[in-house]
């Protein structure tokens, strides 16, 4: 009976243990720890399978796009090419496919950068295809998106193309919805 006690003990300050770790997980502390980040505290999978590390960028701007090969707005891809190249000493243009808007991004890593580069030269840095809004938004789209993280805005992505404009510290300056091009003078004039 004894034995049977002590188990029963060693079971219950093992559970309690388990807990408590579990404890520091919680949407709070989650939420803290988010709240602490930056920009350049993320790395990302890029589109042929390197490591986009934004601390890479510290110094510049930041421009995010969430990007699709089959969606009205694809020719943005234009724009965005043509702002890395005559930015490319201020500003960082980075894209991230995702087929969460119309399945208009239905391809793989490979094909979406085969597309990228054969019909828009494409030279700024790709990520890896990833989900931007939904359960499985990826963090680097939780941060982007909602206040509490990014310490600025709450921003709904509609559709592809959204654009996410950070400063040289890694810290959101503004979003901007698809139909404002990545020309534009709203964007751009962060540029100067």
């Amino acid at each position: 009976m004894k034995r049977l006690f002590i188990l029963m003990l060693s079971v219950c300050a093992l559970l309690q243990s388990c807990t408590n770790q579990k404890k520091d997980q919680t949407p709070d502390a989650m939420t803290h720890n988010m709240q602490e980040k930056s920009l350049y505290d993320f790395k990302v999978e890029g589109l042929e399978g390197d490591t986009i590390d934004f601390a890479q960028f510290k110094g510049k701007k930041v421009l995010i796009v969430n990007t699709a090969s089959k969606c009205g707005f694809t020719s943005q891809y234009e724009d965005l090419e043509a702002i890395s190249k005559e930015y490319k000493d201020k500003v960082v243009v980075v894209g991230f496919p995702a087929n969460n808007f119309g399945s208009q991004e239905p391809g793989s890593n490979e094909e979406i950068a085969s597309f990228c580069q054969r019909n828009y030269g494409v030279s700024f840095p790709m990520a890896a295809k990833v989900s931007v809004v939904g359960e499985d938004t990826a963090p680097i789209f939780k941060f982007l998106t909602e206040k509490q993280y990014n310490g600025v805005k709450d921003t709904k992505i509609l559709w592809n193309f959204t654009k996410f404009l950070l400063d040289e510290e890694g810290k959101l300056i503004d979003s901007f919805i698809s139909t404002t091009k990545p020309t534009d003078k709203a964007i751009t004039k962060y540029f100067n």
